[in-house]
């Protein structure tokens, strides 16, 4: 099912939004604690995907150099961290119970974002919803202290969460009737080091831009398309 991942992540965000509401506190020792076990979760999801690349390694290399280029040109990056700045502004601005407001804020968060697009293409081309799945306990658990302070519009983010990342699911589906599966296996190892440098991110190890890399996936599929 294709759109799996995008509704468990939708559900995620619900019940983080419900616990919210009943848990308004969570220590901060286990908030990073937690953090960083899902880190380290998705590092070993992204590895398992980039060891995909096989005989492939030169072309994705090469995708992730023209794609740091275009996607530098583009500054995609500073784009997605605008969007975030825009709503942390928002956060700053409101209390508790205006949900429309949080409703924004939250919506920007968690469809703005690597992880978002990376784990979508997924499930589309390869029916793999791993990456949605990690990324649905992490909304989940960061709604459950949107939720606690900033009130219950959170909840309401859930749907253009499944709008959004269904819409490049099915894109991505869609695709995949119209690409061999080499061409599929060398997007996924791409998308796979892509992921692996947004746990990084998350283990704050290295801040690597990774929305500057993200042409890079499709580079490779056109790239391994022309070799076919």
């Amino acid at each position: 099912m294709v759109l799996l991942g995008t509704l468990v992540n939708a559900a995620a965000i619900l019940v983080g939004s419900v616990l919210g509401v009943i848990f308004q506190r969570i220590p901060e020792k286990m908030k990073q604690t937690i953090i960083q076990g899902l880190g380290l979760a998705v590092f070993i999801i992204g590895a398992t995907m980039a060891f995909k690349a096989g005989d492939d390694l030169f072309w994705v290399i090469l995708s992730l150099v023209a794609g740091a280029v275009i996607g530098e040109l583009l500054d995609i990056e500073g784009k997605l961290e605008s969007a975030g700045r825009f709503a942390e502004r928002k956060m700053s601005r409101f209390g508790q119970g205006k949900i429309a407001e949080t409703f924004v804020f939250a919506s920007l968060i968690y469809c703005v974002g690597a992880m978002a697009i990376v784990g979508s293409l997924e499930s589309g081309l390869n029916s793999n919803h791993s990456v949605l799945y990690t990324k649905s306990i992490l909304d989940g658990f960061s709604a459950i202290i949107f939720t606690s302070t900033m009130g219950v519009g959170v909840a309401l983010s859930a749907i253009p969460v499944f709008f959004y990342q269904g819409l490049i699911a099915l894109t991505a589906d869609l695709m995949s009737d119209f690409l061999s599966q080499p061409v599929i296996t060398v997007m996924s190892a791409t998308g796979g080091i892509l992921i692996m440098g947004i746990a990084l991110n998350i283990l704050e190890i290295k801040k690597i831009n990774v929305g500057n890399l993200l042409p890079a996936i499709f580079i490779a599929g056109v790239l391994k398309w022309f070799l076919l």
